[in-house]
């Protein structure tokens, strides 16, 4: 074919991790995805395609999680010093540092930037003159320099990488949903709501992991704030290491419309978000710039509209602003996040324009998208 083969690296891979792979395959002469854990998402994977399997992700917050990152990048650099010392790498997103073995490597080393390290760390309160900050900035710098070719997925995202690299070395690529232009289920056919008894409520769900930069006790204040309102029910799908502190929070405040359940299997997905009559974002305005949700774009897909709250110089807000899908807020504005959940549960048509929206949003991040990636990779190539 070309002579050429690709290695990928993601100790935690979706179905966006999968769609990359998906894409690459004739591209190259043999595509291997390396990775700990696979979540498919319902994105199956091309039969061509090679699994190696290292150590999965520990879920656990703190020394867990760092030793499993570590081991997780000692064995990629083995891998890639033995068994794949030809091949080409594209790094996707954990472990976190992972990228930065392009630093003592020799491979033509691409990566895919969606959630941006050290910037993330602020979230714990890790500020800019911090020892690990500093010496992992510096490391970016000499990392993004040597890549062979680096990806992001918004302008927001490309801006806040522009502190490390020169901007136009970035390839900015719009992500994809889960399930695109997916029949939201209606609510009589819908198992999730009956098994659930949601037949009678407006339910504003957040749906996903429950990390460092997912600030969700502020949805607990707004649910506090609105907990005469019966008939509308605060609604936690989630997973991480986090999820057990919700959980306790919520039974200690006793809220009767706030419910918590773990995250749904992929059967049960398209059922849970189908449930949704506003959907949840939520990311933390101290790394607002450096990361963008998934589940934004899945949200889409099944045409939920949704409150985003984030800073207003994040890519959601400019995705709020731009396609009308959702509404942004900062954290700090829980009264008008109350007053618009409120005005949404009353004004359904408005509710529904929100969410054609969403459906016409989610035009513009299709799985096609995932082509644009391949494509670009070969189009700018240099030999």
């Amino acid at each position: 074919m070309n002579g050429r083969n690709l290695l990928i690296l993601n100790q935690e891979a979706n179905y966006l991790t999968t769609g990359l792979a998906n894409a690459f395959i004739g591209r190259f002469d043999s595509v291997t995805l390396v990775v700990g854990v696979l979540h498919p998402q319902g994105e199956a994977m091309d039969r061509r395609i090679q699994v190696v399997k290292i150590n999965p992700m520990q879920e656990q917050s703190g020394w867990k999680r760092a030793g499993s990152y570590l081991i997780a990048l000692f064995r990629m650099w083995w891998l890639l010093v033995t068994r794949f010392r030809k091949h080409e790498v594209l790094f996707v997103s954990v472990p976190p540092m992972g990228y930065l073995l392009n630093l003592v490597v020799s491979h033509r080393f691409s990566m895919v930037i969606w959630d941006l390290y050290p910037d993330v760390l602020k979230v714990k309160g890790m500020s800019e003159t911090h020892p690990v900050y500093r010496i992992w900035s510096w490391l970016n710098r000499r990392s993004f320099r040597r890549a062979y070719r680096i990806f992001t997925i918004s302008d927001v995202l490309a801006k806040a990488i522009g502190r490390y690299v020169d901007q136009r070395k970035l390839l900015v690529l719009p992500i994809w949903s889960m399930s695109h232009q997916s029949p939201r289920i209606s609510r009589d056919q819908n198992t999730f709501i009956k098994q659930y008894g949601l037949e009678e409520k407006f339910v504003v769900q957040y749906s996903g992991n429950i990390g460092l930069t997912h600030n969700v006790e502020v949805l607990i204040n707004i649910a506090e704030r609105l907990k005469a309102h019966s008939d509308i029910l605060f609604q936690i799908i989630g997973r991480g290491p986090r999820f057990p502190v919700i959980v306790q929070l919520i039974q200690e405040l006793k809220l009767s419309n706030m419910q918590c359940l773990p995250f749904q299997s992929q059967e049960m997905f398209p059922y849970s978000i189908s449930a949704a009559d506003l959907g949840i974002v939520v990311l933390d305005e101290k790394v607002s710039s450096g990361s963008v949700p998934s589940k934004a774009y899945n949200l889409m897909s099944f045409g939920v509209p949704c409150i985003y709250i984030s800073s207003p110089d994040s890519q959601l807000a400019v995705d709020a602003a731009r396609l009308g899908h959702a509404r942004c807020f900062s954290s700090e504005q829980e009264p008008e996040i109350a007053e618009s959940i409120i005005q949404l549960y009353k004004d359904r048509s408005s509710l529904q324009v929100m969410s054609d929206a969403a459906r016409n949003a989610a035009s513009y991040y299709s799985p096609e998208n995932a082509k644009l990636f391949a494509d670009s990779y070969f189009a700018t190539a240099s030999g």
